[in-house]
């Protein structure tokens, strides 16, 4: 059972999340027509094995580091740094955390920050020319992906502490048994709910399916629906769909089976039945909080990285819960987000260790609880859970998910992207009435 939390406005930093999106392929592989979607630029590579080899970063560790000619480029006391926190607050915040790390070891910095489109393509050029940065960041979807090219060494061989973190964070960085990368600070999703507006329907918040639709169809009013969501064409579409899917028993190892279908059912009757609009097949998650804002849905899925913008809102009243379950006895299993911190195999075994050193610090106990509070992330450790909430009282609903949350490549490691593809392609179809929940998942199946 979740923990409810009751938000007026507070003052806070953005934080940021970058469940990002991948290619469209599968519409046409299914020999489906598209739902008339608007182009969305994506923002994940969807890297397969093929590419990475066409990329020719998929070799062996000695012709990795053979052909490395970057370690002479910068100083000996001098760390190449690379992130996708492009954007402010995150770029000063995680560059502020970054910067005492190197000040305490007694090491410089140089830092790239590229937008999260542009990171895959840049990690696959440079490691095909051997030139991958000392500190590289991966979103932790792809790290499986790199791992496997033998370009990222093990955080057991560098020495970096991996003891005291949850299951899913040292599965998302965890890679042919040994750990290659550490999220220091995590979100999920959970259900937003206008608090007024449930009030004046006289309705207690869902906790079960049943319960969500029965919400959602009496909120619905005017040109008010009961519920946003994303369920558009990238991997924020999967993102979104995996609370339903794997809380009924969904396994991605073979998503065409009843339960994965009950779940999509789910998603599809609440646009069917006119609870959700159709738009949710374009919409991301800003446009679902965009939604919630302007009063034009009672209820969205969305994650903590809303809440500084949400908090400044006055008269914006709001209750956060752990999303629905099919079954009361059923348990609510969040997918696991975040950004992980990995160190390049780039040859240079001096540079190695002091990047790891730097690491070591960076995800100290008072680095990552300075991160999570000013980002509203919550720290990959549960022994900081208490302190955390001492000073983030309003993320306790996400803070109670983290430690069931799952990583998304804890099944599929490096062929997790795949799946992916099918999963939001089987939830476009399904949504857009071009096919049933069953059909959708098992032409999708086929096509992975």
């Amino acid at each position: 059972m979740s923990r409810r939390t009751h938000h007026h406005a507070q003052q806070g930093r953005a934080g940021s999340s970058r469940h990002r999106g991948g290619p469209r392929a599968g519409l046409k592989a299914l020999g489906l027509r598209s739902p008339g979607l608007t182009p969305s630029r994506p923002a994940s590579s969807g890297l397969t094995r093929r590419s990475l080899l066409s990329a020719g970063i998929f070799a062996p560790a000695a012709a990795l580091l053979s052909s490395c000619g970057d370690t002479g480029r910068t100083p000996a006391d001098t760390l190449r740094v690379m992130d996708s926190y492009s954007n402010d607050p995150d770029y000063g915040i995680i560059g502020e955390a970054l910067q005492q790390a190197a000040d305490t070891v007694g090491v410089k910095l140089q830092r790239v920050a590229v937008s999260g489109q542009s990171l895959i393509q840049r990690v696959l050029q440079q490691g095909s020319s051997g030139t991958l940065p000392d500190i590289l960041m991966l979103d932790n979807p792809d790290l499986q992906q790199i791992a496997a090219t033998t370009a990222l060494r093990s955080f057991d061989e560098l020495g970096i502490p991996t003891a005291g973190y949850h299951d899913g964070v040292l599965d998302a960085g965890t890679y042919d048994g040994q750990v290659h990368g550490v999220v220091p600070t995590v979100n999920t999703i959970a259900l937003f709910c206008r608090t007024a507006m449930f009030e004046d329907a006289g309705l207690d918040y869902p906790r079960t399916w049943e319960g969500l639709r029965r919400c959602a169809t009496d909120l619905t009013q005017g040109t008010r629906y009961g519920i946003a969501f994303c369920g558009n064409a990238t991997y924020e579409g999967t993102w979104q769909f995996l609370p339903f899917f794997w809380s009924n028993g969904g396994d991605e190892r073979h998503i065409g089976t009843p339960e994965a279908a009950e779940a999509l059912g789910l998603l599809s009757d609440l646009v069917q039945e006119g609870s959700a609009s159709s738009s949710v097949l374009n919409w991301g998650q800003a446009d679902v909080k965009d939604q919630f804002v302007a009063g034009r849905a009672a209820m969205m899925i969305n994650g903590p990285w809303q809440l500084p913008e949400l908090s400044g809102l006055e008269d914006l009243d709001y209750e956060i819960v752990e999303l629905p379950v099919r079954d009361s006895a059923q348990r609510s299993v969040a997918p696991l987000g975040g950004e992980a911190w990995t160190v390049p195999a780039t040859g240079d075994r001096d540079k190695e260790e002091l990047a790891a050193a730097v690491l070591t610090e960076f995800l100290s106990d008072s680095s990552v609880l300075s991160m999570a509070e000013q980002r509203f992330t919550v720290p990959g450790r549960p022994g900081l859970t208490a302190e955390f909430l001492r000073r983030r009282p309003e993320m306790d609903t996400f803070t109670d998910l983290i430690p069931d949350a799952r990583a998304r490549t804890a099944q599929l490691g490096e062929d997790w992207p795949t799946t992916a593809t099918a999963l939001y392609t089987a939830v476009q179809l399904a949504v857009s009435g071009q096919a049933t929940p069953a059909e959708a998942l098992h032409r999708a199946e086929e096509y992975v």
